[in-house]
Parts: structure tokens; C-alpha cells; sequence
């Protein structure tokens, strides 16, 4: 049998992105999407659970019982926000989903999507660098030897897709450059998809995966 995966933030440019690498892969046989409005795609392999407000998740915890892997694409940006709001996005909206996951399956793999330049001290000056390595640190604590922090840098979107964010439209015709010059910092959406759902089956080496490692573990 293949996996039972859930996955968050599929009305995000990343959580689409994933998605459609789950649907695509045949070793994914569920996917149980959560959010706050509906993703907008319809398949055999999916089904969806509306969910308004995620600091509260006991009217649906029994419902996210029985799954592999929770794909976690759901966050913010920091730009506009004060540390103590982006820690309440951030850190404790994520820590309330690992908390109920932790509770119906201590064994389930969690995956993380983080971001390139995350600080795992928690010390540096960069507020959303610290508040990412929070989170991380936690989970890692959480679901030892199960937990997985992927951060991506820039991302070439996958073609077709509706919530790629406008910005990206002024980059997409750089990146073969950038791939070539910062392979460090550059990936693909699809690549950080099939990295996960690799992860997922297979574990990794590290329980932290930077841009070489996504792309690494999407070749596999």
C-alpha cells in the first residue's frame, strides 16, 4: 500500500506545488488536505477537511488519525509583522498541528517547510530566522528521528499551477542562470514535492534538508 499523507497550505504557491507532486507519484495513495478553503482541485486521491480556525483543531483531530506523513506548507511572511505576531503564525499555529498529530500517531513523519538562512540557535538578528529555527527545534524534539526541515531558497514554480505569487513572473526567465550561479540557493517547487514524498518513504541522511539536499533527495 502506498502512503496516507497530510498536507497544509494548499491554497499557498508551495502547498499546490506539493500537492500536485502527490497526485502525480503513485506512491502516494491519500492525501488528506486541511485548510481554511478549499484547494480548488478535485481527485480520486483527495479528500478535504474545511477547518476555520487552526489554534483549535479538537473538532477534527479524530479525523487526521491514521496517516504516514503531514506535509506542512501552510505559513506567512514575515514583512509587515512584529515578532510576537509571526511567532503566533509561525511557531504556535505549527506547534498545534504537531501536537495533535504527535497525540493520534507518535510514529507519523513530519515534514516541514522552512526556508534557507534559518537559524537553529535561535540567537541570530534576523526575527523570522529565529522564529523558524524555533519551530524547527521543536518538531525535531517532537518526532525524533521523524521529523524533516526542508528549507528552500528561490523555487522555480511548476507551469500550470494557479497560486504561484506574482512576484515570481519578474524572476522565471532568470533561472537557468541562477541555477547555475547559486545552485545553493536554487530549486525547483517540484523538486522540493518529490523530496518530500521521497522523505517521507525513505527518511534522510540529515534531519535538515538545505536546497542540495531537496534537489539530492528529488533525483532519488
Amino acid at each position: 500500500m502506498g502512503l496516507r499523507v497530510i498536507l497544509t497550505g494548499a491554497t499557498g504557491m508551495v502547498g499546490e506545488g506539493v500537492l500536485h507532486e502527490c497526485l502525480n507519484d503513485n506512491a502516494i495513495d491519500h492525501i488528506l488536505v486541511i485548510g481554511r478553503k478549499p484547494s480548488g482541485v478535485s481527485h480520486p486521491k483527495i479528500s478535504e477537511i474545511m477547518h476555520e480556525d487552526f489554534f483549535d483543531l479538537s473538532p477534527v483531530a479524530g479525523a487526521l488519525a491514521g496517516y504516514d506523513a503531514c506535509f506542512f506548507c501552510l505559513g506567512v511572511s514575515s514583512i509587515g509583522l512584529k515578532e510576537e505576531a509571526y511567532k503566533r503564525l509561525t511557531y504556535d499555529l505549527t506547534m498545534t498541528m504537531a501536537g495533535v498529530l504527535q497525540k493520534q500517531d507518535p510514529h507519523i513523519i513530519f515534514c516541514y517547510v522552512s526556508g534557507s538562512g534559518t537559524d537553529s540557535t535561535e540567537k541570530g538578528r534576523s526575527m523570522w530566522a529565529r522564529v523558524k529555527g524555533m519551530t524547527e527545534n521543536r518538531l525535531l524534539q517532537m518526532f525524533p528521528g521523524r521529523a524533516f526541515m526542508f528549507r528552500p531558497g528561490y523555487m522555480h514554480p511548476t507551469p500550470g499551477l494557479k497560486n504561484t505569487l506574482k512576484l515570481y513572473r519578474y524572476f522565471t526567465w532568470m533561472y537557468p542562470f541562477m541555477r547555475m550561479v547559486f545552485p545553493w540557493f536554487v530549486s525547483t517547487l517540484s523538486e522540493l514535492g518529490k523530496a518530500m514524498i521521497h522523505v517521507a518513504k525513505n527518511g534522510y541522511e540529515r534531519p535538515v534538508l538545505e536546497v542540495r539536499d531537496i534537489v539530492r533527495a528529488a533525483g532519488k
